[in-house]
C-alpha cells in the first residue's frame, strides 16, 4: 500500500497538484531549493512505515430515486447535549477522551501478477456511541478485507463496515460492543486561528494512544489532492504523523472539531517540512455519517449540474467571475428552473459566487426542497432563477450488490479543463 507523488503540475492560481504514480520512485520538483512537497495521508503505521498517501476519489455520480425497503431495523441517532463550558488543560482533556479513541488494524489482500499477498496497515478512529459505532477515514479502510478495532483497554473488536464516503474520506464502522466511551461533539465552525487544539491517536502504528498539542493554524485551508479533488480543511501544527489518519483533533473542552487525515511532508535532499498537519471539519461531514448510520446511504443535496471556475483570462474578455455551466442532467432541479448551459452563476441566495468552489460549498449546505436563488450571466444580461433542491442518493458502501438496492436518479457527465476544478453534484 505504500504510494508515492512523484509528479505534478501547478494550477493558475500557483498551487501545486501532486500526481499519484502508483509506487513510483519519488523525484524532486524545482521549488526553492528543491523542496519535495507531497501530500501524504497519515495512514500507514507498523512495518509500512510512513509512506501513505491521501488519495481521494470524487463523488462522481450518484445512484438516486426510490430506496427499496429492506429488513434492518432502523436506527435513530439519538443527540443529547452535555455541558462543555469549562475550558480543560491538555491533561485533562486526554484523561477525558483517551478511552474514546480507538487503534484501528486492517488486513488488505493484493494481486500481484498472479500472486495473492496479504498486507497490514494501522490508523486510528473514535467512538461516536455508546453501542458501538466508530468513525474513521475511508483512507485507513480502504481495500481492506478485515477490520480490527482495539479499546484503549485493550480490548480488540472485529468491525463491520457500515459506509463510506470517499469524497470526503470518511467510514463509519461497527463493533458489537455496548457502554463504549462516546466523544462529545464539537462546532468546527465556531473556531478561530490561534486557538488550542489537540490530537489522540496512534502514530506509526506502535505509540498508541498519543495525544500531540498544537494550534489551529489556518482555517478552510483549500488542500488539492491527485486528480483535481480538493477538500477545505483545518489546518494545524499538531504533530500528525502514519497511523494518526482517522483520530479526533479536540478543542481544550474536549469537543471533537476535526478528524485528522493528512500531513505535508518533505523528500529527499533541502529543508525540511515540519508541523504542517489537517483535519476534516466535523461540521462538514456529520450530517453524512447521519445519512449513513440512519438509512443505510448517503443522501447529498443535489440541483444536477456541472460547474467549472471562469478563467481570469475569460474574464478578460468582459465575463464575470462565477461559476460557468457545462452539463445539465436530464429532469434535474436545474433543468426544471431553466438553467441553461454556458450560463455563468453569479450569486446563489444573496452570496456572490466567485468560483465553482463557492457554488458547491453553498448546495452542500442546503437540503431537499430548499429554494435556491440563482443570479445568472447569460449573453450579456442577468437572469433571476429559483432552483429547488432535490437529493441525490449514492450507496453508502460503493459495490454493484448496494448499489443495486437504488434506482439511478442522473448521470453526471463530467468536463476537463486544465487550471479548472470540475464538480458535478
Amino acid at each position: 500500500m505504500n504510494e508515492d507523488f512523484s509528479s505534478g503540475s501547478y494550477n493558475d492560481d500557483g498551487s501545486y497538484n501532486p500526481e499519484y504514480t502508483g509506487g513510483a520512485k519519488k523525484k524532486g520538483f524545482p521549488w526553492g531549493k528543491m523542496i519535495a512537497l507531497m501530500l501524504v495521508a497519515a495512514l500507514l503505521g507498523g512495518a509500512l512505515g510512513a509512506g501513505g498517501v491521501l488519495l481521494l476519489g470524487s463523488s462522481g455520480s450518484g445512484s438516486s430515486s426510490q430506496v427499496l425497503k429492506g429488513e434492518r431495523p432502523s436506527t435513530v441517532i439519538d443527540v443529547a447535549t452535555i455541558d462543555t463550558s469549562k475550558q480543560m488543560s491538555p491533561a485533562e482533556v486526554y484523561a477525558q477522551n483517551v478511552a474514546s479513541t480507538v487503534g484501528i488494524t486492517t488486513s488488505v489482500t493484493t494481486n500481484y501478477f498472479g500472486f495473492t499477498t496479504t498486507s497490514a496497515a494501522a490508523g486510528s478512529g473514535f467512538v461516536l456511541s455508546e453501542d458501538g459505532y466508530i468513525l474513521t477515514n475511508y483512507h485507513v479502510i480502504e481495500n481492506s478485507t478485515s477490520i480490527k478495532v482495539t479499546m484503549y483497554d485493550g480490548s480488540s473488536y472485529d468491525a463491520e463496515l457500515i459506509g463510506y464516503d470517499e469524497s470526503n474520506d470518511i467510514a463509519v464502522l461497527k463493533v458489537d460492543a455496548e457502554n463504549l466511551s462516546p466523544v462529545v461533539l464539537g462546532d468546527s465552525d465556531n473556531l478561530n486561528v490561534g486557538d488550542s487544539v489537540v490530537a489522540i491517536g496512534n502514530p506509526l502504528g506502535e505509540l498508541t494512544f498519543s495525544l500531540t498539542a498544537g494550534v489551529v493554524s489556518a482555517l478552510d485551508r483549500e488542500v488539492t489532492l491527485s486528480g483535481n479533488v480538493t477538500m477545505e480543511l483545518i489546518q494545524t501544527d499538531c504533530a500528525i504523523n502514519s497511523g494518526n489518519s482517522g483520530g479526533a483533533l479536540f478543542n481544550l473542552y474536549g469537543e471533537v472539531i476535526g478528524i485528522t487525515n493528512a500531513k505535508y511532508s518533505s523528500s529527499g535532499s533541502g529543508a525540511s517540512i515540519d508541523n504542517i498537519g489537517f483535519a476534516i471539519p466535523i461540521n462538514s461531514v456529520m450530517n453524512i455519517v447521519e445519512s449513513i448510520i440512519e438509512k443505510g446511504y448517503i443522501a447529498k443535496p443535489y440541483i444536477g449540474v456541472s460547474v467549472t471556475s471562469v478563467s481570469s483570462e475569460t474574464q478578460s474578455y468582459g465575463l464575470p467571475k462565477g461559476a460557468a455551466v457545462k452539463a445539465i442532467s436530464e429532469d434535474s432541479p436545474a433543468e426544471k428552473a431553466g438553467l441553461q448551459i454556458n450560463d455563468i452563476i453569479t450569486a446563489a441566495n444573496g452570496t456572490t459566487i466567485e468560483s465553482s468552489d463557492d457554488l458547491v460549498r453553498l448546495v452542500g449546505d442546503l437540503y431537499d426542497g430548499a429554494e435556491l436563488q440563482l443570479t445568472v450571466y447569460r449573453q450579456g444580461e442577468t437572469v433571476e432563477l429559483t432552483v429547488i433542491v432535490g437529493e441525490k442518493i449514492q450507496s453508502a458502501l460503493g459495490s454493484e450488490d448496494d448499489q443495486a438496492q437504488v434506482q439511478q436518479q442522473s448521470s453526471q457527465r463530467q468536463f476537463s479543463f486544465p487550471g479548472f476544478f470540475n464538480f458535478g453534484f
